[in-house]
């Protein structure tokens, strides 16, 4: 059996609240995820394409977190 590490499987981490658009367009919204490994450890995140409170998703890396909107 190989064993694989975080960077290659990723992460689980549940949507807690949506902070809000950013980019030039709006396409990018930022949110604060619960990391569901990590003992309910929340962290911001800048998300592309479609979320809502309650999603599920993948992290690739789980130690950079986004800067927050103004």
């Amino acid at each position: 059996m190989e064993v694989v590490d975080e960077k290659e499987t990723g992460t689980r981490a549940r949507v807690e609240e949506v902070l809000g658009r950013t980019g030039s367009r709006g396409g990018v919204t930022q949110v604060r995820v619960v990391i569901q490994d990590k003992k309910g450890r929340s962290i911001i995140r800048n998300v592309k394409g479609p979320v809502r409170v309650g999603d599920s998703l993948i992290l690739l890396e789980t130690e950079r977190e986004a800067r927050r909107l103004r």
